[in-house]
Parts: structure tokens; C-alpha cells; sequence
């Protein structure tokens, strides 16, 4: 996974930080940094009704990416999912939901009942609040009333996802810690390391946002986008973005959390019924909120693709259609999620928090110092010389940052696929044996694909010929029994 990041950067720093420099003009940093949505029209009951109805579209989502899930998959495995209840299996997850509400509530023993109770809440809870900053259309009439398709949105609302995102965090370890039992600590403990370590490359990711739109207000960024969506000049950003939203929501490759063979079904493990469909909606609802947020940070929100855009004066880029957009895009990721789970086996542990920590991380905090000095050079903060290229003049100070990135990235890619391959090479060169003696280190080992065991051969105690079968006289038969394979008695190297 590391060495794919690298070849990214390497291979396309020069292609896509061109792009960068052309699209300068373009990603203007707005003078105040206040939401461009404007709610001094909206009343309180009107705030309500939004919310409700943001309340149904995540329900109604998750119903329907259930069945999604389970459908994609089962093609993907030749099979055919879910199709008895319903048209289509469209009623199965509403079916597997009615399951869960009539079967019996079983609460451990050693469990502490009341947190055993509150932390699904707190899973389930969290994952819908951070989806208020969300902007989903441009302004609408709703009930007589023009007002943002969105709940609110204030100065800092991006952050709102990640203290949410935190506090959701509590859920899960009060989860293993009230369950009263190991494997649900351990699993909690887990996913909790898992998610704080992403949270911190997924904010460096979203820093370099900041920076390009001027603003952490979600509507201030998309309207940053009306010309050029930030996909292009932060992709960096919005690789690692991917990577870890998906590590934030627990999904395969990196559900470690819930790892069955190591963990018996991680922090829920003790929990049936509708306490554990909490948690299974906080999780489907958590991969809407982020694949949400990378909706609003990167592919320009609600507005539509810059070919339908123009079209008509932008006729289908105002009032409802942004709705469509939107959830056009945010199916996009879902189907991203679904087709990582049907593709790819799960990581170790111990691998995915070293990637975590000691290359996302590292590399992501690079980016973003690069990327500050990119957009110093175009405000002209490092001087005012200035190159034209194409008809556009390219401050001089940008052509010499990108350089130096570009530079940087075919290096570490030079430096990283040399030092694979004499790892590689070493590997080769320490040539495992093709026969082996499963007894050498004094107890049974398996052989490794492609070796031989070497035969033993069992050797009289009294003749020392060899001696194949049974041993016949039950006077030596003790002695014959403590034969070891290599030819030696107990006796003789120092057992007996």
C-alpha cells in the first residue's frame, strides 16, 4: 500500500500539480470567513422539518445499501443475494430489521447494565449528528420559505465531523468494557487505537482543503468549487482521504476491530437484538457521513459535473437538482465501499497501524507544508517574478515548489522500489531447504510448500541395525518405545 501511494505521487506530481498552477485563478480564497449559507429566513420549525428529513434519507440509505451491499457482493461471488423478500430482495433488510426488534434482549451477567445499554446509543446517536453540516442542495423553497438545503453550517463546521467522530469512539470501548468479558476489551481497545490513528491522517488530509478554499465552513467550500473541483489540485489529499475513511468506519480490508478468527466478532461480540442493530446502524450511517464529507471536500458538493453544469446557464445546478448530485456522488463511495469488501482479504493488524503512523501520517504532514507553500507562491508571498506559460502567468516561486515536490516524490518512489528490491533479493538469497527434519529443534514442524521431510529411521537399542515394524519382545519393548528418530537412546544423549 505504500509503495502504491508513492508511485501516485511520483507518477503523477508533474501532471497534477501542472494542473495546480493552470488552475490558480480558479481556487480563490474568500475574504471572509463566514458559511455562505444564510438561515436568517429559516424558522425553527422549518430546522426541525430538515432535520427529520435528514433523519429518513440516512434510514431509508442504509435500508437500501444493505440490500445494495448484499446483491453487488453476491454477483461478485456468483451468487445470487437476497431475492425472496420483495421485488428484487428490497424487503430483506426491512425483514432482518423486524428479526432484530422480536428476538430476545440477553444481557451478560458480568456486564455493567447500564453502560452495556448506553453505548450502542452513543454509537448509533453520533454517526447521524456530524450529516447537519452537510450541505445537500443550494437554496430551495420548502413550505413557502426560500432556505440552504442544508441544517447549519458556522465557521469551523468541519471539525464538528471529527469531535463527532471522536466522541463516537466512546461507544465502542464502553461497549467491551461493560460487556464483562476479554475478547469484547480487546476488540474495543482495537478499534479504538484503529480509529484515533486515522483521525489524525484524516484531518491532515482535510487541512490542505483549508488552505485552497480559505474557509472550514462546508458551504463556503463548496461554493470554492464552482469552477474547479479540489479533487485535482489536493489528490493527494484525496487518496489518503480514502484510505482512511475507510479505516475510520471499520470496513474491510481494515474491520480489525471485529477480526472472527482472533476476536470472536470484536466489542459487540456479547450483544443480540436491537442493541446490536444499533451498532449496525451507526456503522452503515458512519460510511454516509464520510463518504458525505468527501463528497463536499473534493467533488464539489451538490453541484453538478462541470459538462451539466454549463448547460443552460447552469438550469440544472440551482434549487433540487443539487439533491440528485449529491446522492448521485454519495453513492459513488458506497459502491467503493461494497466493492473494496467483495475484493480484497483483511490486513494485519500491527501492518495497518505501522502504515498508519509511520508513513500516512508522516507523508500527509509533507503534503500539506507543500501545499501551503503552493498556495504562498501564488498570493505572490514569496515574490513577484512571474512566468507565463499558455497565456498564464505562473508566479515563479509555484514553478520552483513544484519542482522541488515533484523532485521529492520520483525519489522517495526511487528510493522505496530499490530498497524493495534488495529486500527481495535478500529474501532469495536466504534459499529455504527443500528437505527438512520435522524432530530438529525437539518438537513436530510442519513443512513449508515445496519441502520434503526427511525419513527417520528407527534404529534397535541392542543391534543398532535398522528396525522397521513393531518391536516383538516384551522385555525391550520400553526401550524400543524410547527410540528417538535420530538413532539415540535416552541413555545416550542424556534423558535417561
Amino acid at each position: 500500500m505504500s509503495a502504491t501511494l508513492l508511485t501516485t505521487v511520483a507518477g503523477g506530481a508533474v501532471t497534477s500539480l501542472h494542473g495546480i498552477l493552470l488552475s490558480s485563478p480558479a481556487v480563490a480564497t474568500p475574504t471572509v470567513d463566514n458559511p455562505k449559507a444564510d438561515f436568517t429566513a429559516t424558522p425553527w420549525w422549518l430546522s426541525l422539518v430538515k432535520a427529520l428529513i435528514i433523519f429518513v434519507y440516512l434510514l431509508l440509505s442504509t435500508l437500501l445499501v444493505i440490500w445494495f451491499e448484499r446483491r453487488v457482493i453476491g454477483r461478485m461471488q456468483q451468487r445470487p443475494g437476497p431475492n425472496r423478500a420483495g421485488p428484487f430482495g428490497l424487503l430483506q433488510t426491512l425483514a432482518d430489521g423486524m428479526k432484530s426488534m422480536l428476538k430476545e434482549d440477553v444481557t451478560p451477567a458480568a456486564a455493567d447494565k447500564l453502560i452495556f445499554t448506553l453505548a450502542p446509543l452513543i454509537a448509533a446517536t453520533m454517526a447521524f449528528v456530524s450529516f447537519a453540516i452537510i450541505p445537500m442542495g443550494d437554496r430551495a423553497s420548502m413550505f413557502g420559505h426560500m432556505t440552504p438545503l442544508q441544517l447549519t453550517d458556522f465557521p469551523v463546521a468541519v471539525l464538528l465531523v471529527l469531535a463527532v467522530a471522536s466522541v463516537g469512539v466512546y461507544g465502542i470501548i464502553l461497549a467491551g468494557w461493560s460487556s464483562g468479558s476479554t475478547y469484547p476489551l480487546l476488540g474495543a481497545l482495537r478499534s479504538t487505537a484503529q480509529v484515533i490513528s486515522y483521525e489524525i491522517a484524516m484531518g491532515l488530509s482535510l487541512v490542505a482543503i483549508f488552505i485552497y478554499s480559505g474557509s472550514m465552513s462546508t458551504s463556503q467550500i463548496v461554493s470554492g468549487q464552482s469552477s474547479l473541483w479540489y479533487l485535482i489540485p489536493a489528490f493527494f489529499s484525496f487518496a489518503v482521504y480514502l484510505v482512511t475513511m475507510v479505516g475510520e468506519t471499520n470496513r474491510l480490508p481494515f474491520d480489525l476491530a471485529e477480526g472472527e478468527g482472533e476476536l470472536t466478532g470484536g466489542f459487540h461480540t456479547e450483544y443480540g437484538s436491537m442493541r446490536f442493530a444499533m451498532f449496525y446502524l451507526g456503522e452503515y450511517v458512519n460510511m454516509f457521513t464520510v463518504s458525505a464529507l468527501a463528497t463536499t471536500m473534493f467533488l464539489g458538493g451538490w453541484q453538478a459535473p462541470p459538462g451539466i453544469a454549463a448547460i443552460n446557464d447552469g438550469m440544472f445546478n440551482h434549487g433540487w437538482w443539487g439533491v440528485l448530485w449529491f446522492t448521485v456522488k454519495l453513492w459513488i463511495f458506497m459502491f467503493f465501499f461494497v466493492w473494496l469488501r467483495g475484493s480484497l482479504p483483511r490486513v494485519r493488524y500491527d501492518q495497518f497501524m505501522r502504515f498508519g503512523w509511520k508513513f500516512l501520517i508522516p507523508v500527509t504532514l509533507l503534503w500539506v507544508v507543500a501545499v501551503a507553500f503552493i498556495r504562498g507562491s501564488q498570493n505572490g508571498w514569496f515574490g513577484d517574478s512571474v512566468v507565463t506559460f499558455v497565456g498564464r502567468a505562473i508566479p515563479t516561486a509555484t514553478l520552483v515548489a513544484v519542482s522541488v515536490i515533484a523532485v521529492a516524490a520520483l525519489a522517495a518512489s526511487w528510493i522505496w522500489d530499490n530498497k524493495r528490491a534488495d529486500e527481495e533479493e535478500a529474501a532469495a538469497a536466504a534459499r529455504v531447504p527443500s528437505e527438512v527434519d520435522p524432530f530438529a529443534g525437539g518438537y513436530p514442524v510442519p513443512p513449508l510448500p515445496g519441502q520434503t521431510l526427511r525419513e527417520p529411521t528407527r534404529v534397535s537399542v541392542g543391534s543398532g541395525a535398522p528396525v522397521r515394524g513393531r518391536t516383538t519382545d516384551a522385555g525391550s519393548a520400553g526401550e524400543a518405545a524410547a527410540t528417538v528418530l535420530d538413532g539415540t537412546t535416552p541413555k545416550e544423549d542424556g534423558r535417561g
